[in-house]
């Protein structure tokens, strides 16, 4: 069975895997959500993180099979 991560991508550092182990579903859903990106996100931990690092997002990713 696939798997999926969850990948944080910056634009001014390295990404970075935040999730491993997801379903497609799980990961569609974590993506779909507004704060998963800095241009959509309003809550108070995303925007904290918007001004310390610059832009990011979350994407997925083939994890492989397990």
């Amino acid at each position: 069975m696939e798997t999926y991560k969850i990948v944080r991508f910056y634009f001014r550092r390295k990404a970075r895997t935040i999730r491993r182990g997801l379903t497609l579903a799980e990961a569609q859903r974590h993506c779909n959500d507004p704060e998963t990106s800095s241009s959509t996100a309003k809550g108070k931990v995303a925007r904290s993180r918007t001004r310390r690092i610059g832009p990011w997002f979350d994407g997925f990713n083939v994890e492989g099979n397990r």
